[in-house]
């Protein structure tokens, strides 16, 4: 009897060895970050990564379970409308406390923060591990960054009296390309491959673990050669840490609580949470390369870098709880049959 109890205690403080990796990958990536010709390496590896995320989701997804992500209007609603107006709000909120606790250089590049797409690759990723709705998350996700392409310059425009600029259809077709072909093309092979796919659930999740781990460290590696640790003081890199925690602790809140007073299922939640709370350091840097000048780029950038850095490393662990929760009540229903 005494052992159970000593077990459970056990187990909670055992190391969490994929949290250690996400931390691993950024101080990797501080003292020996990927540049020069490794860094196009990287990015390659980064891709191809990606795009085999998408491709093996879209042979294990069933075509009902497509559609039916697709068509799931409440649960995208509500994560547009925590991207593009929950969160323009909150960082305005933010930017605009006095210089003591938010310095002034870096304020707009919290409101542009606000501005951007959820992300893509990492929400299918954290929403497959804690047995999440992916397809949900996919359509979700998707349509976040191709409506991002019209809606953060016109945000940005509207909320930091910023310059107007275009934006290039660069972004789409990296989406397109990158993204929607890989899937699509796993759902035309689903018909050979489905049925050996459902049962790699391992090879899956490695490749979905991997793949977020090649994110952190290029786009850590990227940060860091930009002269990322340069750019500001200690208390300034301090203070926009603990308001980008802030920020994403408040979203993390609304998103939950949302999903539950509006009776959505555990899986929508989960979509909900990881692609509601997420901010897409892939589309934001070059978004911002289009929008604003070169002296006024690093500034606008170091926000976007470090929120991207903090929501990976605590929606791993949210995502490794909600994976546990699944397991024990799998166990749970086990011992009772």
């Amino acid at each position: 009897m005494s052992g159970a109890p000593t077990g459970g205690i056990l187990a909670r403080l055992k190391p969490d060895w994929y949290i250690i990796l996400i931390v691993g990958m950024v101080a990797l990536a501080s003292v020996l970050p990927a540049r020069g010709a490794a860094a196009p390496a990287f990015g390659l590896a980064t891709k191809i990564a990606i795009g085999l995320v998408f491709f093996l989701h879209g042979a294990k997804l069933s075509r009902e379970a497509v559609i039916k992500g697709v068509t799931h209007w409440r649960l995208h609603l509500l994560v547009l409308a925590s991207t593009f107006v929950l969160f323009p709000i909150l960082c305005l909120g933010l930017a605009a406390l006095p210089a003591w606790i938010t310095p002034v250089a870096l304020a707009p590049g919290i409101v542009f923060l606000g501005c951007l797409p959820s992300t893509i690759q990492s929400s299918i990723g954290f929403t497959a591990i804690a047995r999440g709705n992916v397809a949900g998350t996919v359509a979700s996700a998707t349509a976040s960054n191709l409506l991002g392409i019209a809606l953060t310059p016109l945000l940005g425009a509207l909320l930091m009296n910023g310059q107007r600029g275009g934006i290039s259809l660069h972004s789409a077709e990296s989406i397109v390309v990158q993204l929607l072909i890989p899937f699509v093309a796993g759902q035309v092979l689903r018909r050979w491959i489905g049925g050996w796919v459902a049962k790699q659930s391992k090879l899956l999740s490695y490749v979905d673990r991997g793949s977020i781990l090649l994110v952190v460290y290029s786009a850590f590696s990227e940060a860091v050669v930009g002269g990322i640790w340069s750019r500001v003081s200690a208390l300034d890199l301090f203070r926009l840490l603990a308001i980008c925690a802030v920020l994403l602790g408040l979203v993390l809140l609304a998103t939950v609580t949302a999903a539950r007073l509006l009776g959505f299922n555990k899986e929508d939640e989960i979509t909900i949470v990881f692609c509601g709370s997420k901010k897409s350091l892939a589309s934001g840097v070059p978004m911002a390369g289009v929008l604003f000048p070169g002296a006024a780029l690093g500034p606008i950038l170091l926000p976007i870098m470090l929120f991207h850095q903090i929501q990976l490393m605590a929606c791993a662990v949210i995502a490794q709880n909600y994976a546990r929760r699944g397991e024990t009540a799998t166990d749970t229903t086990a011992q009772t049959v």
